[in-house]
């Protein structure tokens, strides 16, 4: 009982030897940090996925589980091939608002990738709905999901690029890059 007492009791703060040393000479203080759904949003544009979940979590300590956070969230989980864990966030971000577009169209492209096409149709459907058929990804995501369920051998080639070597007297070689 005494020990519980004691640790409520206030510590001042960092002991010296956990405070690291002093900023370099003329590194202005940093008062307000920006917000972690800003910085997660940022990362995740410049394909540091890893990085942005971390910044989204940090969002989720400044707002709570919003359906932008939870959303931000599975969408960095499907980024980084966390199928399950993506799918529970989006879920939960479309319970605690179903019109929120971005989280139905994730969802689809989650149910995509796991193979549950007719889902992933009805998914894309309603995100195309409530988006009123503005957005071109989502038009593009519901024909794709339209196409698996008419026909399941259906699938989108792969762009492949290829190159033309000269090899010297009027020889080529085609090359195939990655």
């Amino acid at each position: 009982m005494i020990f519980l007492v004691a640790a409520c009791q206030p510590t001042g703060g960092l002991s010296p030897l956990y405070e690291g040393p002093p900023p370099p000479p003329g590194t202005p203080e940093v008062r307000e940090a920006v917000d972690g759904l800003v910085v997660g949003h940022r990362l995740m544009a410049a394909g540091e996925y890893e990085l942005a979940l971390k910044a989204y979590l940090r969002g989720a300590a400044e707002h709570g589980l919003t359906v932008d956070v939870l959303s931000a969230l599975g969408s960095a989980n499907l980024r980084l091939g966390r199928l399950g864990q993506s799918e529970d966030l989006l879920r939960r971000a479309i319970d605690a608002d179903d019109s929120f577009v971005p989280a139905w169209n994730n969802l689809g492209v989650v149910l995509m990738e796991t193979g549950e096409y007719g889902e992933a149709r009805r998914v894309f459907r309603t995100a195309y709905g409530l988006d009123n058929g503005a957005s071109d990804e989502i038009r593009q995501n519901l024909r794709l999901a339209i196409a698996k369920t008419e026909n399941p051998a259906y699938y989108e080639p792969e762009q492949k690029n290829f190159e033309l070597m000269r090899r010297g007297n009027g020889r080529y070689l085609l090359l195939s890059a990655p």
